[in-house]
């Protein structure tokens, strides 16, 4: 396979890995206690340009390759807080990427140098108390009034969703039927502080502590017609394009995680003494950290060619699917074994990997759980 990256991503690398050990490690657990991230944080990303690596430079954005985000997302994984990193992907990668692909030139010229800078943070509204890998299943409702949309319904689970910004919001403006359900489904970019936006909740979560995730309720929220994001009714389409990136995204996110946890376990195992020798030593040991790294490095490989398919526009909906099953479900497994191979210590929070095996349970469930990523993979079959 060849190289995925060139001499100018990893230039890129070390740019961002140096910034990420200066700037959030150092504060990863702070963050992790408060529930949240700095606003100063996210201008700090847009000062040296990481939140619009992709971007048209027109708008203030680096104008990068998808492989630029494979670098900085690997890289922020290594922060010592999946739910810092969580957070800066969800806003520049499953949310935003959206308003590039196909929102307007006035919609581009007024948020995208927000979101580009750090000013803007942005949530991606999806998922409901009763729809989640089921996106058809979407019931919050916009209805046309004049010159606004009114929107009614509930979102939860949203991450940024309770201090960003800018929501990516999808809503039915028609019914659909029961052959067709995607359709009617439409896309809104809602602003923080619409009439009739509230969030009900912040939820405590398991893991991505730092991460803030919200309920919303829209009550006949006030969203103008111009902030309809692309065609009308074609939502379900513009949604489902989105979510390779996503899926991408999560894998490279748990699996650039555990590979931090490894070598983590490899530096344990090394210092760690019992009966007169470290337990590195110790066959049983070496050959589960042995097993460990030979699925790490297939699971990378299996990512790599996503990627790479991904990069060229290519169809790869089904690489896309495997690589995100395949690749979320080798990080808790190395999370598992990272914490057992810990013995006690593992189980301590002052120790990195149990604060990984919290954070990493989340990827086989979101942007589409294990479950749906192999009914995507067997309707591709010849079965």
């Amino acid at each position: 396979m060849r190289e995925l990256f060139t001499s100018e991503h990893q230039l890129l690398r070390k740019s961002i890995r140096a910034f990420v050990e200066k700037e959030i490690v150092p504060h990863a657990g702070e963050w992790e206690e408060e529930g949240r991230i700095p606003k100063a944080l996210w201008r700090r990303l847009g000062e040296v340009g990481f939140l619009g690596l992709e971007f048209p430079a027109e708008y203030g954005g680096g104008g990068g390759d998808f492989v630029s985000t494979v670098v900085f997302a690997e890289e922020m994984a290594r922060c010592r807080s999946g739910g810092v990193a969580f957070s800066v992907l969800v806003h520049t990668d499953m949310s935003s990427p959206w308003l590039t692909r196909y929102g307007t030139e006035a919609q581009k010229r007024k948020y995208l140098p927000g979101i580009i800078s750090g000013e803007t943070v942005c949530a991606l509204g999806i998922t409901e108390p009763g729809a989640g890998s089921d996106m058809a299943g979407i019931a919050t409702r916009a209805v046309r009034a004049g010159d606004h949309y009114l929107i009614t319904g509930n979102k939860i689970f949203i991450t940024n969703g309770v201090y960003g910004d800018l929501y990516f919001l999808a809503a039915r403006t028609g019914p659909g039927t029961p052959e067709r359900r995607h359709e009617g489904i439409s896309m809104f970019l809602v602003e923080r502080g619409s009439p009739g936006l509230q969030v009900s909740r912040k939820l405590d979560k398991m893991g991505m502590r730092a991460s803030d995730t919200a309920e919303l309720a829209f009550q006949e929220c006030r969203v103008p017609v111009e902030n309809l994001l692309g065609e009308a009714g074609r939502g379900f389409h513009q949604l489902a394009v989105g979510l390779q990136r996503e899926r991408l995204v999560a894998a490279i996110l748990a699996l650039s995680g555990a590979a931090q946890a490894l070598d983590d376990t490899v530096a344990y195992l090394r210092e760690r003494q019992a009966f007169g020798e470290p337990l590195a030593s110790r066959q049983a040991l070496r050959h589960r950290v042995a097993d460990l790294a030979t699925e790490l490095e297939a699971a990378r490989q299996l990512v790599y060619h996503a990627a790479a398919l991904f990069a060229e526009d290519a169809e790869c909906v089904m690489e896309v699917s495997m690589a995100k099953l395949y690749a979320t479900e080798v990080a808790n497994r190395v999370a598992y074994h990272a914490v057992q191979l810990h013995g006690g210590y593992g189980y301590m929070r002052e120790f990195p990997v149990e604060g990984f095996y919290r954070d990493v349970r989340l990827y086989p469930i979101a942007s589409g759980s294990s479950e749906v990523m192999r009914e995507i993979i067997a309707k591709r079959l010849p079965l």
